[in-house]
């Protein structure tokens, strides 16, 4: 997605560590425009999959989780992190570890959203090990429904969280897939290579 890895080369920030700082346009102040395409796009290479919901994990993953849910027709859910006064039974709930955080949350989503027989989506901001995509689909399974899809804004390829999907029998689609975060330079996967792993 050219509109999206053209942000990235221009105010991507690469921190070492295999971290990419993208709070420019992304996870902290947001590009609306950016986001519809987001959306659209996700849209387009998910067609056909009979999709009902959209899940997503806060708090980043909501703005493209709602352009996504607004071009399907459908609702978004965002499992949430923090501990609400209001969510404290029938939920479901699952561990998932953050890599850029260096820390343990857990998610939970209330059982009256996700209905047996779901096709849900799964949309995140960035994929890098797999935890939080993994664990959002483990509740959709939970619940009795199918994960028709995950769908990342910037995946870190150097990172084994694409073939751990994968290899699970997810469908990973990646909007922009990242070969290296070396030396502060950014450097892409190009559509046809096929990264060791």
């Amino acid at each position: 997605m050219e509109l999206l890895r053209r942000k990235v080369i221009d105010e991507g920030i690469v921190l070492g560590q295999g971290v990419l700082k993208v709070d420019s346009f992304l996870n902290h102040q947001m590009d609306p425009v950016l986001m519809r395409e987001i959306g659209r796009e996700f849209t387009r290479r998910f067609n056909g999959e009979e999709i009902t919901k959209v899940l997503t994990i806060e708090s980043s993953g909501i703005a493209p989780g709602i352009m996504t849910a607004l071009e399907l027709d459908v609702p978004l859910i965002f499992a949430r992190k923090q501990k609400s006064l209001t969510l404290t039974e029938d939920i479901y709930v699952e561990k998932v570890y953050s890599f850029t955080k260096k820390e343990t949350n857990e998610i939970t989503v209330s059982k009256k959203f996700i209905a047996p027989g779901e096709r849900v989506l799964i949309v995140d901001d960035f994929l890098a090990n797999g935890e939080a995509a993994f664990g959002l689909a483990r509740i959709v399974e939970q619940a009795g429904g199918s994960v028709a899809g995950i769908g990342i804004v910037i995946e870190k390829s150097f990172q084994p969280g694409h073939r751990l999907l994968q290899e699970a029998g997810y469908r990973v689609e990646s909007l922009v897939r990242i070969a290296s975060l070396t030396e502060g330079q950014i450097a892409f996967v190009e559509d046809d290579e096929v990264l060791p792993g």
